[in-house]
């Protein structure tokens, strides 16, 4: 899990960080990104892609991860951006935002080589490499999609108390079945992506 922050280290890069984004594919709520740099000798016993872990695991995790890290920052892209620039694009906006946040207090620490979770670099003045099912291979953006998951996940209990209709705190706004019956039974509140199918079918039908 250490190879792709060693071979940084190896050409001269000092401060790495693991970039990864929570939320591409639901209906609802924003894409949450994490930027997360981690010290030489940080341990974190069964950290993983966020996705192979249960939630009780991501949650205990969590703590320890911010705890131990360098530095910790999140970025987000609302639900508006997503209709507005597409769920790729506002991907990415959430992802710079969150390196950006990085240099911004508390921690003002500015990385000199970023490790990114897929097949896309970010349009930024910083080194940088892409690295498909990286929070898998990386340990710097397997934390970063652990804090980006765990921090998407209390914004989405949030919305719930707002719009307990449907039922967030159990989806998190993903195209389960019982999401998509309460689009239909409800129709989309303000939180809904526009433009997802599941949404912009029903929003066309009414």
């Amino acid at each position: 899990m250490w190879q792709f922050e060693h071979k940084a280290k190896t050409k001269g890069f000092k401060i790495i960080a693991g970039v990864d984004e929570a939320g591409r594919g639901p209906l609802a709520g924003p894409v949450v990104s994490a930027a997360v740099i981690l010290p030489q000798d940080f341990y974190c016993e069964g950290i993983n892609d966020s996705k192979k872990l249960s939630e009780k695991k991501r949650n205990s995790l969590f703590p320890l991860i911010k705890e131990q890290a360098i530095a910790v920052a999140i970025g987000v892209a609302s639900h508006q951006e997503i209709d507005e620039i597409n769920i790729l694009q506002a991907s990415l906006l959430s992802m710079k935002r969150a390196v950006e946040n990085l240099s911004t207090p508390p921690d003002f620490v500015r990385p000199d080589f970023l490790l990114i979770d897929g097949k896309f670099t970010l349009e930024m003045d910083i080194d940088q490499s892409a690295i498909v099912k990286g929070d898998s291979k990386s340990i710097s953006i397997a934390a970063a999609s652990i804090i980006a998951k765990v921090t998407r996940d209390a914004m989405m209990k949030d919305l719930h108390d707002r719009y307990p209709q449907y039922n967030f705190y159990r989806h998190k706004g993903y195209p389960t079945k019982a999401h998509k019956e309460a689009i239909l039974k409800y129709g989309p509140c303000p939180v809904h992506r526009k433009t997802f199918k599941g949404v912009k079918e029903v929003i066309n039908a009414g």
